[in-house]
C-alpha cells in the first residue's frame, strides 16, 4: 500500500474530480479485498445453512430441556447486532482462553449469526409440509428418522431456497463489518486507501461497484431459484 502511494503525483492527491489513472492503480488492492469479502462468505454458508437446519430440528424437540435453551439461544443472536457478535468473538472470548484468528473468527461470526435466520427459515418449511404427510408416514411404520429424511425434509428444503439465497446475498454484504476486527476486506481496503491517499471519491465508488458485480448475480440466481421452485410446486 505504501508502494502504491509512493507512485502517485502530488497533484493527483488534490484532485476533487474523478481520476481514472488513481482508480486504475488502486483496483487491485480492492480486488484483493473483494476475493477475501467473497472467501468469507463462501465459507460461512455452509456453516449457516447446516447449523441452521440442526437448530431447526433442535427447537421441534418433544423435550422441553432441548427446545426452550434452543429457541433462547436463537432469538439472543438474532436480537443483538452482527457488530457485537463479532466483537465479542473476537476480544471477550480470549479472556476465557478461547482464541481464533481473525479470518476464522469472522466466518464462525457470519456463520453462526445467518444459521439462526436460516433455522426460521426451516421451522417454517417444515411447518408448511401437510399434516397428512406425517400422519401417511406413521401409517407406515417408517421411523422417525426416515419420516425425516424421507418425507418431511425433501418437502420442506425446497420451499425455502429462495429464503436461504437471500440470506447468503445478505451475508456476503454484512461481510463489510468484519473490518472491525482488522479482516482486510473490500471496505476495509477502501478506507486505508482513502486515509492514506486522501481521497474518497474512487475508492468507496469502485468499492460499491464491486458489490454490485457480485449481490447482483446472486440475486438473480435467487430469483431463478424462486421461480424454479415456486413452479415445481404448482
Amino acid at each position: 500500500m505504501n508502494t502504491l502511494l509512493t507512485t502517485l503525483p502530488t497533484p493527483m492527491l488534490a484532485q476533487t474530480a474523478w481520476d481514472w489513472e488513481f482508480a486504475g492503480l488502486i483496483l487491485p488492492v480492492l480486488l484483493q479485498g473483494l476475493w477475501l469479502t467473497v472467501q468469507a462468505t463462501l465459507l460461512a454458508i455452509p456453516i449457516a445453512l447446516v447449523l441452521g437446519l440442526v437448530l431447526a430440528l433442535l427447537r421441534r424437540s418433544p423435550r422441553k430441556l432441548v427446545r426452550w435453551p434452543v429457541a433462547t439461544v436463537i432469538e439472543f443472536i438474532r436480537g443483538t447486532p452482527l457488530l457485537i457478535q463479532l466483537f465479542f468473538l473476537f476480544y471477550a472470548l480470549p479472556e476465557f482462553g478461547i482464541r481464533f484468528g481473525a479470518i476464522t473468527t469472522g466466518v464462525i461470526g457470519l456463520g453462526l449469526h445467518f444459521a439462526t435466520y436460516a433455522s426460521e427459515a426451516y421451522r417454517a418449511g417444515i411447518d408448511a409440509v401437510p399434516k397428512g404427510q406425517w400422519e401417511a408416514a406413521c401409517s407406515v411404520n417408517l421411523s422417525t428418522f426416515d419420516t425425516w429424511r424421507q418425507i418431511v425434509l425433501p418437502q420442506a428444503i425446497p420451499t425455502v431456497i429462495p429464503a436461504l439465497g437471500n440470506y447468503a446475498v445478505a451475508m456476503f454484504k454484512d461481510a463489510v463489518l468484519l473490518s472491525a476486527i482488522a479482516i482486510p476486506e473490500l471496505v476495509f481496503e477502501a478506507r486505508v486507501l482513502q486515509s492514506r491517499s486522501f481521497r474518497t471519491l474512487e475508492p468507496f465508488t469502485l468499492a460499491g461497484l464491486l458489490f454490485l458485480a457480485i449481490s447482483i448475480p446472486a440475486a438473480v440466481g435467487v430469483r431463478y431459484l424462486e421461480r424454479r421452485h415456486a413452479y415445481a410446486r404448482d
